[in-house]
């Protein structure tokens, strides 16, 4: 046989495949294994990642940190504004933003345009320019959500007088809260950097009717434990993060009966009903609260690498890490492979922006998108894609959550519990499915996609992790 190699040969190639291009080319068996140095190849991250690895202490540490995210039991108790909720909120002027601290010079568009409305809103400016000059002069306080035990989508803009969910652990004995605004629905809304005056005065019927009638309808109900919700909405087609029309649909056919025997005006309910009807996203913020007060249960834990929060700014992606508690870890946002409204194009995007990813910090949205392959009509791909999604984070997580299952992958648990140290060792970024805001104030949503958490997160916590146990 005229050949380099015996036909018989096997060969395993590792790395470039035009290596095993080569070696097939003269007749021989190849097998090609897809490998990557750990931590990217930054040879300082793979020093920590050789002394983390295989630590019995780590695994313990995250395996409490599972254990207690399982044991939460959020339950949505009450509807209140944020000045009355969040402790601390209102000792000066100050409106809350999404992701990690970052300074108003820096931030993106979005972001500017929404808190500018917020404080029309508030009354603290006349004019969207006037307010801009407030924030930009220190005079009002940006703060992120997540210091204040909240999350908001997108720009995640919450002011004192805006109505928020307030989710209650009922598994713990302090009964930890978490709280969440309200979502607007989609297009031009204030979370995408809308902030016209046909923004702000949905917002204020919001408060003055949508809210009243949810408070109501949650005391007559005695409270709604979301987690059920959730999992029978992965069985109806949902991920909870970008699909909520069914979890939506289960929220209102807990809440319907309850708003009916409220004691509030008809005419008020039947406009609130038609609000939400209309928004299949109503649920979004509730899931969001929900998993943020899960995953509060996990954190604090000393010695675990359970990423504990995952959320953006517009500009950073930032965690943070159970054993390195309240500390941020921050890096440059991923750009979002979308697919984008007539019009727009990746050119006219933000980049990745949010607290929303702390649902697949909880291991449902992007995480579950196996449950969801209708999605892919929203945020691009193929159902194909959505399920290898699914399959790929339980590479990196610590468990998985029975309680959550997805039914086109046999019913198999979500993946759960996202471990840094799995992250940077297996270069598999956790995914994450999202809206898309114009990068401009004031223009709205103009798309939506996929993208992935930065790995420079996940290694910097990493060696502060690391430097702690020195």
């Amino acid at each position: 046989m005229n050949t380099l190699f015996d036909s018989e040969l096997s060969a395993i190639n590792v790395g470039v495949q035009s290596f095993a291009d080569n070696i097939a080319a003269e007749g021989a068996k190849v097998s090609s294994l897809t490998w990557q140095p750990p931590a990217g190849g930054d040879a300082d991250a793979a020093l920590t990642l050789a002394r983390l690895v295989g630590d019995a202490g780590i695994a313990d540490a995250n395996q409490r940190a599972l254990e207690r995210f399982l044991s939460a039991k959020p339950v949505v108790v009450d509807v209140s504004t944020a000045g009355k909720a969040l402790p601390g909120f209102t000792d000066r002027r100050r409106l809350l933003h999404a992701g990690p601290p970052i300074l108003w010079a820096d931030m993106c568009g979005p972001m500017q345009g929404g808190l500018a409305g917020a404080a029309v809103l508030e009354g603290w400016a006349e004019t969207i320019d006037a307010a801009m000059k407030l924030v930009a002069d220190g005079e009002i306080l940006c703060e992120p959500c997540h210091h204040f035990d909240a999350v908001a989508p997108m720009a995640g803009i919450i002011s004192p007088s805006m109505p928020v969910w307030i989710v209650e652990d009922a598994g713990s004995p302090d009964r930890h809260r978490t709280y969440s605004n309200f979502n607007e629905g989609l297009g031009k809304v204030l979370r995408f950097g809308a902030n016209s005056e046909e923004v702000l005065e949905r917002l204020r019927w919001m408060a003055d009717e949508v809210a009243p009638a949810m408070r109501a309808a949650i005391e007559v109900s005695g409270g709604i434990e979301l987690k059920p919700l959730m999992a029978q909405a992965l069985h109806m087609g949902d991920e909870v993060h970008n699909r909520n029309t069914a979890a939506t649909g289960l929220l209102m056919k807990r809440l319907v009966p309850s708003l009916m025997r409220a004691e509030i005006d008809a005419g008020l309910k039947s406009r609130v009903l038609e609000f939400i009807y209309g928004n299949d996203h109503f649920f979004l913020n509730l899931s969001m609260a929900a998993c943020k007060n899960m995953l509060d249960a996990a954190s604090g834990i000393d010695g675990s690498t359970f990423v504990t929060v995952m959320a953006r700014n517009g500009v950073d992606f930032g965690i943070q890490m159970s054993g390195t508690g309240k500390q941020w870890f921050r890096a440059p946002a991923n750009p979002v492979d979308g697919l984008y409204f007539p019009g727009f194009s990746a050119e006219d995007a933000a980049a990745d922006l949010g607290d929303s990813a702390i649902t697949e910090t909880a291991g449902v949205g992007g995480f579950a998108m196996a449950s969801a392959p209708a999605i892919v009509k929203f945020v691009g791909g193929t159902p194909s894609d959505a399920t290898q999604n699914s399959r790929n984070m339980q590479e990196i997580t610590v468990g998985t959550n029975s309680a959550f299952t997805l039914p086109a992958l046999n019913f198999a648990p979500t993946a759960t519990g996202i471990d840094a140290i799995k992250v940077v060792d297996r270069g598999i970024l956790p995914v994450i499915n999202t809206g898309i805001a114009h990068r401009e104030a004031g223009v709205g949503q103009i798309g939506a996609g996929i993208t992935t958490a930065p790995l420079k997160c996940f290694a910097d916590a990493l060696g502060a992790f690391a430097r702690t146990r020195d």
